[in-house]
C-alpha cells in the first residue's frame, strides 16, 4: 500500500505542470566570461549582460539599433565603419563597490563568500546577487522594463551606510561621458551618420554623490538605484534614410518618466508585463531529483553532459528560449540577430547579422506554438521595412524586369544586403508572415499586411521558374545552403517554391480573393519538379542521384519540406517521409552500427542550431527517441555555462530553436490534423503534461500523459467549432471549447 501511495504521489507530481516560474538559473559565483557566464536581461529593445562581480559589477549592454554600415548596401560582406557593418556593443556600466569591514579586508576580484549566489528568474527577468561581508548582507536585483524602457539595478545592504563605490559609464562607440550628481551620459554619431545616447540616473538614499572626472563616487548610502536608457535615432523607414529623431530628448523623457515612479512600482509593472506573455505556458517532463535541482546550473550542465538525466534542465531551455525571445524581440522593435541583441564586439562573428537561410528563422521557430504571437511582429516588420531595397537589389541582380523581390544571404536594418544571393530567402519570410495568419487567424493582418507581400514573391517566381522540355519547372541556378554545387532543381529551392505557392494559395483562399491568379499559382505549383527518393532510398538533395550515404554535412536543407516546410509528412507522404529518415539517418552517421547516441553524431553536425533543426524533423517524422536525443546533444555539446548555444562561436538561434523543436515532439498541426504527443522519448514518457502551446487555426491545447499516453486533454477556440484531432494514434473529431 505503502509503495503504491508513493507511486501515484510521484505519477502526480510528474503530471502537474511546470511553468518558467519553476526556472531559474543560478551560480556560486560571479562570471568572469561576459559572453559564456554572464547572465541576460532584456526589454526587448535594449538590454545587459550582468556579471555578479563582488567589488567590480560589470553591466555590458546593448540597443538593437546600433549598426555600423551604409544604407541600402548591396554587395560585399565589408563589416566596418562603412559598407555592410556590424551590429555593436553600446556600452559598459562598470561599479566598482567598497566591500570592507573592520573585520576583513575587501574582497579582491571575483572572489565569493561562502553563501554568494546570483541567480536569473526567467519568469520574472530579475536577475539577484546576494552574499555576505563583515556580518552584512548585500543585495544587488536588477531588471528591464518593456513598459518604462529604461534598465533597473537596485543595490541595497543589511547595515546602514553600507554602500560606497564608484560608477563609470564608458561608450563602446568612443563618444565622451559626461557626469553631474545625477548621473552620467553620452552621445555620439557613428561614421554613418547614426546618433546614439545613453543616460544613467543616480539616485541614492542617504549617503553622498560627487563628480570624480568623468566617474561618479558615491558614499555611505543606504540604499543606491540606478535607471538606464539607450537609445538611437534609427527608423524602419526606407523613405526616411533609415534615420529618426535625436536620440537624446527620448531617453532623458524616458527616464524622468520612470524616476518619478517608485521601485516597487517599476518593478511591479515588468513582472506584469513579463508574466502576460511566459505565463502562457507549461510544461512538465519529469522529475529532477531534488539534490540535483539544488545544484547550480553550471554543475547541472557538466553532470547532465555526462549522461546523466535532468529533465527540468530540458525543460529550463524550453522555457529560456521564450524568456530570451520576449527580451529580444517586442512589436515596434527590430527582429532578434543572431546574438539575440547580446553582443560584447564591435567586430561579432558575422556581424551578429540577420543570416537568412536558417538562422533568422530559426529564431522564430517557437514564437507561434508556444503562443508568443507580439514577438513575431519584428521579423515580419522587418521584411515589410527591407521590400524596396530588396526590389532595387534584385532588378539590379536578375534584370530591370524582374517583378518581386529576394535577398543576399546577410541582411542589415538599413536594407543592406552582403555575401551572396540566396535566391529562395523570400519564399522562406513568406512562410513566417503566412504561419502568424495560420496561427491567430487575424484575417485583418492577413489582408493587409502579409497577403501583398507573399503575392509579390510569388510573382518574382513566376518570373524565374525554368521549364524543362517534359514541362516540368525547376528554379535555376540554386544551391543547396550550404552544400554542393549550383545548378538547377536543388531540392531545398523546389521545396520552399511549393511552400511559397501552397502558403499563398491557402492565404487567398482564406480572404476569397484573386481567383485567377490562384489558378495561376496553382497550376505552376503542380509543374514543380517533384522530391525524389534516390537509389539507396534516401530522399534526393540534387536532381541527380549523388547523395553520399557517408556524408554528414551540418545542412540538412533538402528536409525543409518535411520541417519547417509541410509538404512531406508521414500521414499525406509516407514514401516521402521514410526517405527522408533515411537521408537524416545518413547525415547523422546513424548506419545501424551502434545505437544512436549524442557520441554518434559527429564532427560539422554538432553545431548550436543543427541541433535544434534535426530535433524537428526527427519530431516531425514520428521518432522520438532520435528527437530526445538532439536536445542532449544540444546541451551537451553546444551550451555554454549561461546556456547561450554556442555554434561555435556564440549565436542564439540554438537556444531559440530548441524551443520550437520541443514543441514539435509534443503537438503539432501542420498536415491538417492536432496531434498529441506525436514524437514523446522514453525519457519523458512517464507521466507528465503542457498547458497553453498552439496549433495552426488559433487553438489552444492542454495535455496530460502517462506512460507515454495521452490520458487527458482540452482543446481551445476563440471560435468554437469541431477540428480533427489524433490521439494515442487514433483519428477523433473533437469540439473544440471557448476559451
Amino acid at each position: 500500500m505503502k509503495r503504491a501511495l508513493i507511486l501515484l504521489l510521484s505519477l502526480a507530481l510528474a503530471a502537474w505542470p511546470r511553468s518558467a516560474a519553476d526556472s531559474t538559473l543560478w551560480h556560486r559565483q560571479p562570471a568572469s566570461k561576459n559572453i559564456e557566464e554572464a547572465l541576460p536581461l532584456g526589454n526587448g529593445r535594449m538590454g545587459c549582460l550582468l556579471s555578479g562581480g563582488i567589488t567590480r559589477e560589470r553591466i555590458q549592454f546593448n540597443e538593437q539599433s546600433l549598426w555600423s554600415g551604409d544604407n541600402n548596401w548591396d554587395g560585399a560582406y565589408e563589416c566596418g565603419d562603412h559598407g555592410f557593418g556590424a551590429y555593436r556593443s553600446f556600452g559598459d556600466l562598470t561599479i566598482t563597490w567598497n566591500i570592507s569591514s573592520n573585520a576583513e579586508p575587501a574582497f579582491v576580484g571575483a572572489v565569493a563568500p561562502a553563501d554568494y549566489r546570483r541567480e536569473l528568474n526567467i519568469a520574472t527577468g530579475i536577475h539577484t546577487t546576494t552574499f555576505d561581508q563583515g556580518g552584512v548582507k548585500f543585495t544587488r536585483e536588477a531588471f528591464a522594463s518593456h513598459p518604462d524602457q529604461v534598465m533597473v539595478f537596485r543595490y541595497t545592504a543589511s547595515k546602514p551606510g553600507a554602500l560606497s563605490g564608484r560608477i563609470r559609464l564608458v561608450s563602446a562607440q568612443k563618444a565622451n561621458t559626461e557626469a553631474t550628481e545625477q548621473g552620467l551620459s553620452f552621445a555620439g554619431e557613428m561614421p554613418n551618420k547614426l546618433k546614439h545616447a545613453c543616460a544613467v540616473r543616480v539616485l541614492p538614499t542617504s549617503g553622498r554623490v560627487t563628480v570624480e572626472g568623468e566617474d561618479l563616487a558615491f558614499t555611505h548610502c543606504d540604499e543606491l538605484l540606478l535607471l538606464i536608457d539607450a537609445r538611437t535615432n534609427y527608423q524602419p523607414d526606407y523613405n526616411a534614410g533609415w534615420r529618426g529623431a535625436d536620440p537624446l530628448p527620448i531617453v532623458q523623457k524616458e527616464l524622468a518618466a520612470a524616476q518619478s515612479k517608485s521601485y516597487d512600482a517599476l518593478r511591479r509593472a515588468h513582472i506584469a508585463d513579463l508574466a502576460s506573455l511566459l505565463g502562457r505556458v507549461s510544461l512538465n517532463i519529469g522529475l529532477t531529483p531534488p539534490d540535483v535541482m539544488a545544484m547550480p546550473t553550471d554543475a547541472r550542465l557538466k553532470r547532465y553532459s555526462r549522461g546523466q538525466s535532468d529533465p527540468d534542465l530540458e525543460a529550463t531551455m524550453f522555457f529560456y528560449g521564450r524568456y530570451l525571445l520576449a527580451s529580444c524581440s517586442r512589436a515596434g522593435g527590430l527582429p532578434a540577430n543572431l546574438q539575440g541583441l547580446w553582443n560584447d564586439s564591435n567586430t561579432p562573428p558575422w556581424a551578429s547579422d540577420y543570416h537568412n537561410n536558417i538562422n533568422i528563422q530559426m529564431n522564430y521557430w517557437g514564437v507561434e506554438s508556444t503562443d508568443l504571437p507580439e514577438c513575431h511582429l519584428p521579423l515580419i516588420d522587418f521584411v515589410v521595412a527591407a521590400q524596396e531595397p530588396c526590389r532595387i537589389a534584385t532588378r539590379k541582380a536578375f534584370g530591370e524586369q524582374t517583378r518581386g523581390w529576394t535577398a543576399r544571404t546577410s541582411q542589415n536594418i538599413f536594407g543592406g544586403n552582403g555575401w551572396e544571393w540566396n535566391i529562395p530567402a523570400s519564399a522562406w519570410y513568406a512562410q513566417h508572415l503566412f504561419e502568424h495568419w495560420a496561427f491567430t487567424e487575424d484575417k485583418d493582418y492577413l489582408a493587409k499586411r502579409a497577403y501583398p507581400v507573399i503575392k509579390e514573391i510569388c510573382q518574382y517566381w513566376e518570373d524565374r521558374l525554368k521549364r524543362l522540355p517534359d514541362g516540368t519547372l525547376v528554379a535555376p541556378n540554386g544551391w543547396s545552403p550550404e552544400h554542393g554545387p549550383r545548378e538547377d532543381g536543388v531540392m531545398h529551392d523546389q521545396q520552399l517554391i511549393w511552400d511559397l505557392f501552397q502558403n499563398y494559395l491557402d492565404a487567398a483562399k482564406a480572404l476569397g480573393v484573386d481567383a485567377e491568379y490562384q489558378a495561376k499559382i496553382g497550376d505552376l505549383q503542380s509543374h514543380l519538379a517533384p522530391n525524389k527518393i534516390g537509389k539507396w532510398g534516401q530522399l534526393q538533395e540534387w536532381q541527380t542521384d549523388r547523395d553520399d550515404p557517408n556524408d554528414t554535412h551540418r545542412h540538412t536543407s533538402h528536409l525543409f519540406a518535411v520541417y519547417p516546410g509541410r509538404q512531406i509528412s508521414l500521414t499525406r507522404t509516407p514514401d516521402l517521409a521514410k526517405a527522408a529518415i533515411i537521408s537524416l539517418k545518413a547525415r547523422s552517421n546513424d548506419h545501424g552500427e551502434k545505437p544512436f547516441a549524442v557520441e554518434t553524431t559527429i564532427g560539422d553536425s554538432r553545431r548550436s542550431w543543427t541541433w535544434p533543426w534535426r530535433c524537428a524533423i526527427w519530431a516531425r517524422l514520428g521518432e522520438a527517441e532520435r528527437a530526445g536525443t538532439m536536445v542532449r546533444g544540444l546541451l551537451t555539446y553546444n551550451t555554454l555555462d549561461n546556456l547561450f548555444c554556442n555554434h561555435p562561436p556564440f549565436q542564439m538561434d540554438g537556444n531559440f530553436g530548441i524551443t520550437g523543436a520541443i514543441a514539435e515532439m509534443l503537438l503539432q498541426s501542420h498536415a491538417g490534423e492536432i496531434v498529441i504527443l506525436p514524437a514523446i522519448p522514453r525519457a519523458w514518457a512517464a507521466a507528465g503534461s503542457f498547458q497553453g502551446l498552439k496549433a495552426r487555426g488559433n487553438f489552444t491545447v492542454d495535455a496530460t500523459w502517462r506512460d507515454g499516453k495521452v490520458i487527458g486533454f482540452a482543446i481551445r477556440s476563440a471560435t468554437p467549432r469541431p477540428v480533427k484531432v489524433r490521439v494515442n494514434g487514433e483519428i477523433r473529431i473533437v469540439n473544440a471549447s471557448k476559451g
